[in-house]
Protein backbone atom coordinates (compact mmCIF):
# COMPACT_ATOMS: atom_id res chain seq x y z
CA UNK A 1 0.00 0.00 0.00
CA UNK A 2 0.94 3.56 -0.44
CA UNK A 3 0.09 6.78 1.22
CA UNK A 4 0.19 10.49 -0.03
CA UNK A 5 0.71 12.51 2.13
CA UNK A 6 2.08 16.15 3.03
CA UNK A 7 4.04 16.48 5.98
CA UNK A 8 1.95 17.57 8.57
CA UNK A 9 -1.09 17.82 6.97
CA UNK A 10 -4.65 15.67 8.05
CA UNK A 11 -2.58 12.54 6.47
CA UNK A 12 -0.48 12.48 9.44
CA UNK A 13 -3.66 10.87 11.09
CA UNK A 14 -3.96 7.57 8.77
CA UNK A 15 0.47 7.81 9.14
CA UNK A 16 -0.10 7.38 13.05
CA UNK A 17 -2.27 4.79 12.85
CA UNK A 18 -0.40 2.57 10.12
CA UNK A 19 2.24 2.41 12.13
CA UNK A 20 0.17 1.82 15.17
CA UNK A 21 -1.14 -0.78 13.85
CA UNK A 22 1.55 -2.75 12.05
CA UNK A 23 0.90 -1.87 8.48
CA UNK A 24 3.50 -1.19 6.08
CA UNK A 25 3.29 1.75 3.71
CA UNK A 26 4.93 3.28 0.87
CA UNK A 27 4.91 6.89 1.78
CA UNK A 28 4.72 9.24 -1.38
CA UNK A 29 4.84 13.29 -1.06
CA UNK A 30 2.67 15.60 -2.44
CA UNK A 31 3.54 19.28 -2.83
CA UNK A 32 0.62 21.12 -1.85
CA UNK A 33 2.48 24.49 -1.99
CA UNK A 34 2.97 24.25 -6.14
CA UNK A 35 0.26 24.30 -8.76
CA UNK A 36 -0.35 21.72 -9.96
CA UNK A 37 0.63 19.94 -7.64
CA UNK A 38 3.08 16.92 -7.87
CA UNK A 39 3.94 13.80 -5.74
CA UNK A 40 7.48 12.59 -5.26
CA UNK A 41 7.75 11.02 -8.05
CA UNK A 42 7.02 13.66 -10.26
CA UNK A 43 3.52 12.47 -10.95
CA UNK A 44 0.54 15.39 -11.31
CA UNK A 45 -0.88 14.73 -8.31
CA UNK A 46 -4.46 15.41 -9.87
CA UNK A 47 -4.49 12.04 -11.49
CA UNK A 48 -4.76 10.37 -8.27
CA UNK A 49 -7.04 12.57 -6.36
CA UNK A 50 -8.84 15.58 -8.03
CA UNK A 51 -9.93 16.93 -5.20
CA UNK A 52 -6.12 17.70 -4.87
CA UNK A 53 -5.96 17.03 -1.24
CA UNK A 54 -4.02 14.23 0.61
CA UNK A 55 -4.45 11.61 2.51
CA UNK A 56 -5.14 9.08 -0.26
CA UNK A 57 -4.34 5.44 0.44
CA UNK A 58 -3.71 3.31 -2.88
CA UNK A 59 -4.54 -0.05 -2.65
CA UNK A 60 -2.39 -2.86 -3.89
CA UNK A 61 -4.83 -3.51 -6.36
CA UNK A 62 -4.31 0.07 -7.36
CA UNK A 63 -7.71 1.09 -5.61
CA UNK A 64 -7.59 4.69 -4.36
CA UNK A 65 -8.96 5.16 -0.82
CA UNK A 66 -9.42 9.09 -0.12
CA UNK A 67 -10.79 11.18 3.19
CA UNK A 68 -8.82 10.67 6.42
CA UNK A 69 -11.62 8.92 8.74
CA UNK A 70 -12.62 6.54 5.73
CA UNK A 71 -8.80 5.40 5.53
CA UNK A 72 -8.11 5.04 9.61
CA UNK A 73 -11.19 3.21 9.92
CA UNK A 74 -10.08 0.55 6.90
CA UNK A 75 -6.74 0.37 8.22
CA UNK A 76 -7.71 -0.44 11.75
CA UNK A 77 -9.77 -3.09 10.46
CA UNK A 78 -7.19 -4.62 8.41
CA UNK A 79 -5.65 -5.10 12.11
CA UNK A 80 -8.84 -5.08 14.51
CA UNK A 81 -6.30 -6.99 16.91
CA UNK A 82 -4.75 -3.48 17.23
CA UNK A 83 -7.75 -1.86 19.07
CA UNK A 84 -7.58 0.85 17.20
CA UNK A 85 -11.43 0.76 16.06
CA UNK A 86 -14.29 -1.16 17.78
CA UNK A 87 -16.03 -4.08 15.95
CA UNK A 88 -18.81 -2.94 13.03
CA UNK A 89 -21.72 -2.76 14.40
CA UNK A 90 -21.19 -2.35 18.09
CA UNK A 91 -22.59 0.80 19.95
CA UNK A 92 -18.55 1.14 20.73
CA UNK A 93 -18.03 1.85 16.79
CA UNK A 94 -20.99 4.22 16.06
CA UNK A 95 -19.26 6.52 19.62
CA UNK A 96 -15.92 6.30 17.57
CA UNK A 97 -17.33 7.55 13.36
CA UNK A 98 -18.84 10.43 15.68
CA UNK A 99 -16.06 11.41 17.16
CA UNK A 100 -14.68 11.33 13.42
CA UNK A 101 -17.29 13.26 12.05
CA UNK A 102 -17.37 15.46 14.88
CA UNK A 103 -13.50 16.45 14.30
CA UNK A 104 -14.00 16.51 10.59
CA UNK A 105 -16.71 18.70 10.61
CA UNK A 106 -15.84 20.98 13.75
CA UNK A 107 -12.67 21.42 14.28
CA UNK A 108 -10.55 20.05 10.81
CA UNK A 109 -12.61 22.57 8.70
CA UNK A 110 -12.53 25.50 11.02
CA UNK A 111 -8.89 25.43 10.87
CA UNK A 112 -8.48 24.49 7.40
CA UNK A 113 -8.77 26.52 5.05
CA UNK A 114 -9.77 29.58 7.39
CA UNK A 115 -6.89 29.78 9.67
CA UNK A 116 -4.24 28.83 6.73
CA UNK A 117 -5.32 31.38 4.27
CA UNK A 118 -4.62 35.38 5.49
CA UNK A 119 -6.95 36.25 2.56
CA UNK A 120 -9.77 35.24 4.05
CA UNK A 121 -9.07 38.44 6.32
CA UNK A 122 -9.13 38.79 9.80
CA UNK A 123 -13.02 38.80 10.72
CA UNK A 124 -13.17 35.59 9.32
CA UNK A 125 -10.37 33.88 10.93
CA UNK A 126 -11.56 35.58 14.22
CA UNK A 127 -15.06 33.85 13.42
CA UNK A 128 -12.93 30.43 12.98
CA UNK A 129 -11.33 31.13 16.30
CA UNK A 130 -14.07 31.54 18.03
CA UNK A 131 -16.17 28.70 17.07
CA UNK A 132 -12.98 26.33 17.43
CA UNK A 133 -12.57 27.68 21.19
CA UNK A 134 -16.64 26.68 21.61
CA UNK A 135 -15.43 22.84 20.13
CA UNK A 136 -12.67 22.67 22.31
CA UNK A 137 -14.19 23.27 25.48
CA UNK A 138 -15.86 20.38 24.59
CA UNK A 139 -13.51 18.64 24.19
CA UNK A 140 -11.65 19.27 27.37
CA UNK A 141 -15.15 18.90 29.12
CA UNK A 142 -14.61 15.20 27.95
CA UNK A 143 -11.35 14.56 28.56
CA UNK A 144 -11.45 15.63 32.46
CA UNK A 145 -14.54 13.60 32.72
CA UNK A 146 -13.77 10.17 30.96
CA UNK A 147 -9.75 10.33 29.73
CA UNK A 148 -7.01 9.86 29.10
CA UNK A 149 -8.28 9.18 25.30
CA UNK A 150 -10.94 9.94 23.84
CA UNK A 151 -13.01 6.13 23.97
CA UNK A 152 -11.35 6.07 27.74
CA UNK A 153 -8.49 4.03 28.19
CA UNK A 154 -8.85 3.19 24.64
CA UNK A 155 -6.35 4.64 22.23
CA UNK A 156 -8.44 4.63 18.72
CA UNK A 157 -8.09 6.24 15.45
CA UNK A 158 -9.99 9.01 16.98
CA UNK A 159 -7.20 9.78 18.37
CA UNK A 160 -4.75 9.93 15.97
CA UNK A 161 -7.38 12.70 14.37
CA UNK A 162 -7.61 15.00 17.08
CA UNK A 163 -3.89 14.94 17.88
CA UNK A 164 -3.27 15.37 14.29
CA UNK A 165 -5.62 18.48 14.21
CA UNK A 166 -5.17 19.98 17.76
CA UNK A 167 -1.42 20.03 16.89
CA UNK A 168 -2.26 23.04 14.12
CA UNK A 169 -2.82 25.27 16.79
CA UNK A 170 0.44 26.45 17.36
CA UNK A 171 1.18 27.70 13.74
CA UNK A 172 -2.64 29.47 13.52
CA UNK A 173 -2.71 31.15 16.87
CA UNK A 174 -5.40 29.09 18.76
CA UNK A 175 -4.75 29.77 21.95
CA UNK A 176 -4.93 26.35 24.11
CA UNK A 177 -4.07 27.89 27.36
CA UNK A 178 -7.59 27.71 29.05
CA UNK A 179 -7.68 23.91 28.47
CA UNK A 180 -5.19 21.87 30.63
CA UNK A 181 -6.54 18.94 30.20
CA UNK A 182 -6.60 19.04 26.18
CA UNK A 183 -2.69 20.23 26.52
CA UNK A 184 -2.07 17.02 28.69
CA UNK A 185 -3.81 14.76 26.17
CA UNK A 186 -1.58 16.46 23.09
CA UNK A 187 1.35 15.89 25.39
CA UNK A 188 0.73 11.93 26.18
CA UNK A 189 -0.05 11.37 22.23
CA UNK A 190 2.94 12.91 21.44
CA UNK A 191 4.67 10.70 23.42
CA UNK A 192 3.52 7.31 21.81
CA UNK A 193 6.27 5.82 19.93
CA UNK A 194 4.04 5.51 17.09
CA UNK A 195 2.86 8.68 16.68
CA UNK A 196 6.76 9.84 17.34
CA UNK A 197 7.63 7.88 14.45
CA UNK A 198 5.50 9.05 12.05
CA UNK A 199 6.00 12.38 12.48
CA UNK A 200 9.73 11.56 12.62
CA UNK A 201 9.24 9.98 8.86
CA UNK A 202 7.62 12.92 7.77
CA UNK A 203 11.18 15.17 8.93
CA UNK A 204 8.68 16.72 11.45
CA UNK A 205 9.46 18.05 15.10
CA UNK A 206 8.95 15.28 17.51
CA UNK A 207 7.68 16.46 21.07
CA UNK A 208 10.23 16.41 23.81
Amino acid sequence: MKLYYSAGACSLSPHIVAVEAGIAVDLERVSLTKTPHTTGSGTDFSAVNPNGYVPVLELDDGTLLTEGPAIVQYLADLKPESGLAPPAGTMARVHLQAWLNFIATELHKMYSPWLFHDEYGAQAQAVARNKIAERLRYVETHLAAGGPFLAGEAFTVADAYLFTIVSWSRFVDVDLSSFPSLRAYLERVGRRPAVREAMKAEGLKVPA
